[in-house]
């Protein structure tokens, strides 16, 4: 019995060795609170409004309500869904304290866990188990939960490796046509396609590159068309399945400013190779940030080509040797990418410039450095009889690693920013500043002003609604007058999601300015009449004009054909998912003699 137990257990003990150094490598976030990164206000923000959402029935939203102090922009149309719903999903479970934390271990066990099922394919089970280990703590990977808090960006820590598996993984050689090619892996690598849209759209365009590049080289290894026929087929299909978020998001880009994720100075692709310097102030801290994440970059770059050129250099000749030519060229595109030398690359292939910085390649390096690195080290222990030895100094170098990052890279949040801050702030009402790309096109967010009644009366349409100077967002008060009467909504909140209701009896004629940012997928009526052609005001606000009289007034947001079009993919490509699903697992037929 207990031999039994232990047979059964030992295939546990890699996997537990995973968790554990997901857990040490996020054990910072569990003590120390959140790392107020660079985007840890916008994941946060977007979590509260999505649980909001879900409140009041709305299962997939569109509008973010608190951004622009309770205005609203469209975020969830061009964000893909999978981070926010995921963070909304934990506070169901864990407190939101605790959300932040837990979000960052899960997708570092993820990462572990699916680094390490790709080196099985090429190492013992021990090393693969180091392997996973070494990929929570890649540099770029720690970098991206405590410098940057990117959650949708870190998912791409278990995507790529996953993305590698089963794009490489060998055919039966029983099977013909289209199921050889798929194998078992066809639908399984759509739906890491369509996983890497939906978590973060830079890493969508990464990993389809990615996925073409490797295919492309593995089938000149092999000599053969089938790692092209499944690359094609599976990224069809995995961006058929993301077409619920992907069409709409394509095709509303002109209703919003989207150029200004990519117009700034800071985030051209130009300014961001590896260790550039500008003589300009205003590009200091950019170039600050640059300099960090460059070392970064560079240090997994030698590490994961040093381990690349002894595992090449000490594999025979095998079936897997083709692995390690594979996983080899990874690092050297990255190195490629991150020097002028590529530039033509970033002008001639179709939105690759929407990657703002070519360091964000380096998600893809952290499953073939953890290889390298696992492989290289296992190799070592075997000649020198040192495997304890090994695995302490591994452990002291991971663990350090974390400390390192931990509390350099950790930035502590100021008391409005923490996580207690921002839910106390979320929940009084008064919102907070939106994204500059999500505001309609020509709109200033800066001139947003703070603490606006729901529908402010005027009989001017370009009434200034706030004051303000110095850089400090203009703000509302009853004592300015700027309105004749005000209006509530009949939510019982003062961030209704996508369905507002206004009654009321209007003194005159005049201009009813809403607390809402104008989009053409809001529909809006007045005492029951449909409203077109509404006027536009600077700071984007929608204004309507009423009469004299009793008002009723509903605002609906609207599915626009667009979104229809994206469902309807989405629904014809998750039949043919599941179709595939079920070929893929019939078992091969006998060969006849």
């Amino acid at each position: 019995m207990m031999l039994l137990s232990r047979e059964r257990l030992r295939p546990l003990a890699g996997p537990a060795l995973v968790a554990l150094a997901a857990l040490s490598a996020s054990l910072a976030l569990m003590v120390r609170g959140a790392s107020c990164g660079h985007d840890f206000d916008f994941h946060l923000v977007s979590w509260l409004d999505v649980l909001h959402s879900w409140r009041q029935g709305i299962l997939y939203p569109r509008w973010a309500p608190s951004p622009n102090y309770g205005a609203g922009e469209p975020r969830f149309i061009f964000y893909p869904p999978i981070t926010w719903m995921a963070g909304a999903l934990l506070r169901v479970l864990v407190p939101w304290k605790g959300v932040p934390a837990a979000f960052t271990f899960l997708i570092f066990l993820a990462a572990g866990l699916s680094t390490r099922a790709l080196a099985r394919h090429l190492l013992p089970a021990a090393s693969a188990t180091f392997a996973g280990c070494v990929a929570i703590f890649s540099g770029y990977s720690l970098f991206t939960a405590y410098e940057r808090s990117d959650f949708g960006e870190l998912t791409g820590s278990f995507w790529v490796p996953l993305l590698l598996l089963f794009l490489l993984r060998e055919p039966d050689p029983s099977r013909h046509g289209l199921r050889r090619a798929f194998d078992g892996s066809g639908s399984l690598l759509a739906l890491v396609v369509a996983g890497a849209w939906l978590s973060n759209a830079p890493l969508g365009l990464i990993a389809s590159y990615t996925l073409a590049a490797i295919a492309l080289v593995a089938a000149l290894l092999r000599r053969s068309w089938l790692p092209i026929q499944r690359a094609t087929l599976a990224a069809v299909l995995g961006l058929g399945l993301a077409a619920i978020y992907l069409v709409p998001a394509d095709v509303e880009q002109p209703w919003v400013a989207i150029h200004q994720a990519t117009d700034d100075p800071g985030y051209l692709i130009e300014n961001n190779w590896f260790f550039a310097h500008h003589a300009g102030a205003d590009m200091r801290d950019h170039d600050a940030e640059l300099l960090k994440v460059s070392f970064i970059g560079a240090g997994m770059l030698f590490v994961t080509l040093l381990g690349a050129a002894i595992q090449l250099w000490r594999t025979s000749q095998d079936e897997r040797r083709r692995w390690w030519f594979v996983l080899a060229f990874i690092p050297i595109a990255v190195l490629c990418l991150q020097l002028p030398i590529s530039h033509p690359l970033w002008n001639l292939l179709p939105r690759l410039r929407y990657l703002q910085f070519p360091w964000r390649w380096l998600v893809t390096l952290g499953a073939p450095l953890a290889i390298f690195v696992a492989g290289a080290a296992g190799q070592f222990s075997r000649r020198w009889r040192t495997v304890t030895l090994a695995c302490f100094g591994a452990a002291a170098a991971l663990l350090s690693t974390a400390l390192v990052f931990g509390l350099v890279f950790y930035n502590v949040c100021d008391e409005d920013d923490s996580v207690r801050g921002v839910v106390a702030t979320y929940y009084v009402g008064d919102g907070f500043q939106g994204a500059d790309e999500y505001a309609p096109p020509g709109v200033d967010n800066s001139i947003a002003p703070l603490g606006l009644p729901m529908a402010c009366l005027s009989s001017s349409l370009t009434t200034v609604l706030g004051e303000g100077s110095g850089g400090v967002p203009p703000s509302w008060d009853p004592d300015q007058h700027s309105c004749d009467a005000t209006f509530d909504t009949d939510q019982p909140t003062r961030l209704a999601s996508q369905h507002l209701r206004i009654h009321g009896m209007v003194a005159h004629a005049g201009y009813l300015i809403l607390r809402l940012r104008r989009y053409p997928a809001w529909q809006i009526r007045v005492n029951g009449v449909l409203q077109h052609d509404l006027p536009l005001r600077d700071d984007g606000l929608i204004v309507v004009p009423v009469p004299q009289g009793p008002l009723s007034l509903a605002m609906d947001w609207t599915n626009t054909p667009d979104v229809l079009v994206g469902r309807a993919i989405s629904a014809i490509a998750l039949l043919l998912f599941a179709g595939l699903w079920l070929i893929e697992r019939r078992p091969a037929l006998p060969q006849v003699s």
